[in-house]
């Protein structure tokens, strides 16, 4: 994992398998999953766990992943995770601006911040060229079956979770709706 790769398939396929097992059992009628599928091999396995109803794709452009993974920090006093990244670029092709200020550490954290191990600019380029590899194949099979919501996140939390909600509120259940929102 430090080097930007990927767990094997069956160890993430047998943690799913059982989680899935047990929200069942226990009642729950949905659930999310983050970073999961990435494989065409890992949306097959999941196909025979459970049905999908909607992906969604939160896309950023490459410059400014780069940008917001190296300005990733970690407070080594209490592990509360900060990003130094200013993010105020102009849009591509006549876009809206992208901003997204710092999430700065409070006093008490300032000195204490460390870096990731796995945020160097060589690492973060092996996972986007990872991704451009092997997920791009399960971004495709899912527009393919209408599934696949993209999102692009033009800001901040507070700019772009109101408008996150707007877009997948069409594809969730009315009871949903105020777990959604809360």
């Amino acid at each position: 994992m430090n080097e930007g790769k990927l767990l094997p398939d069956e160890v993430v396929l047998e943690l799913l398998a059982k989680r899935l097992q047990a929200g069942s059992a226990a009642g729950e009628s949905g659930f999310i999953l983050d970073g999961f599928p990435r494989t065409r091999s890992q949306v097959e396995a999941l196909d025979r766990i459970t049905d999908i109803e909607l992906v969604l794709n939160l896309r950023l452009r490459e410059d400014i992943l780069i940008m917001k993974c190296m300005g990733r920090r970690i407070c080594s006093g209490c592990g509360t995770n900060f990003n130094i990244a200013n993010i105020d670029v102009e849009g591509e092709d006549g876009g809206p601006r992208i901003f997204m200020p710092p999430l700065l550490p409070p006093p008490a954290c300032a000195n204490k911040l460390t870096t990731r191990a796995d945020d160097t600019e060589e690492v973060v380029r092996a996972r986007l060229n990872l991704y451009a590899e092997e997920c791009k194949p399960v971004e495709d099979y899912y527009r393919a079956q209408g599934k696949l919501l993209d999102f692009d996140v033009m800001g901040g939390i507070p700019e772009t979770w109101p408008k996150l909600l707007d877009a997948v509120k069409p594809y969730l259940p009315e009871e949903s709706m105020s777990v959604a929102t809360a």
